[in-house]
């Protein structure tokens, strides 16, 4: 399907047929609304130009949005995208996603740390493991099937995560689906957004031509897979 704008894409979630899309970039930044299968947004809502968008999620009625470095998060009114309130935050801000009545938010790390809903308020960690090793790069959150999925920065890679232990519990290979955008070494795979049916998702990346709608199907796991693991 088409990638309204080719945006450089920082989180994504679904609601019915309506996507929603932070996008990236010192200036650049904006919180996107689409019909799914369109081409064209039904509107953007810049950020300021010192903020650099990043996940969002939906909790409640509303949208959360995170910001990279700048120790602050965006709570929108999703019937009005206007001046949405900010929020302190503790840590970089990379992924996000509500699980079970809580928050989880990645910062690039092997850690997701939980969080109250109303407030982004810390409420404590999970370590990610593999084989007993930490996994690094955690990035774009969503939350299906009791699990937490995690794409992991700059591979071609979905993790389904148990909560409770933290334990890698699925490894998702997306190479099959992976745009090619010579001299755009930006242009990775960021973008997981669960559709109704189990086991189906949205997959996008930033600054791709085409969102993907993906089904999950058994499979072999590979020797590569150990270099998930940082240690």
């Amino acid at each position: 399907m088409p990638h309204p704008g080719r945006g450089f894409t920082q989180g994504l979630i679904l609601d019915g047929d309506t996507v929603w899309e932070s996008t990236g970039g010192y200036g650049e930044s904006a919180l996107c609304r689409y019909r799914l299968g369109t081409d064209r947004p039904d509107g953007c809502a810049p950020l300021p130009p010192e903020l650099f968008g990043e996940g969002i999620c939906q909790a409640g009625p509303y949208i959360w949005q995170l910001t990279w470095r700048e120790r602050v998060a965006l709570r929108w009114h999703p019937q009005h995208l206007e001046a949405p309130q900010q929020v302190a935050y503790n840590r970089e801000g990379w992924g996000i996603c509500s699980a079970d009545g809580q928050i989880l938010t990645s910062d690039g790390s092997t850690e997701l740390v939980r969080r109250d809903p109303r407030t982004l308020a810390p409420l404590g960690l999970i370590v990610v493991r593999l084989a007993g090793g930490r996994v690094m790069g955690l990035n774009d959150l969503a939350w299906a099937g009791r699990r937490v999925w995690a794409n992991v920065l700059a591979r071609p890679y979905l993790l389904g995560i148990e909560p409770g232990s933290g334990e890698v519990v699925d490894i998702v290979d997306a190479g099959a689906v992976m745009e090619r955008h010579p001299g755009d070494a930006d242009a990775v795979l960021n973008g997981i957004a669960p559709l109704p049916a189990a086991g189906e998702f949205l997959l996008t990346g930033k600054h791709w031509r085409s969102m993907y709608h993906v089904r999950l199907a058994e499979g072999r796991p590979g020797r590569r897979v150990r270099r998930l693991v940082a240690g």
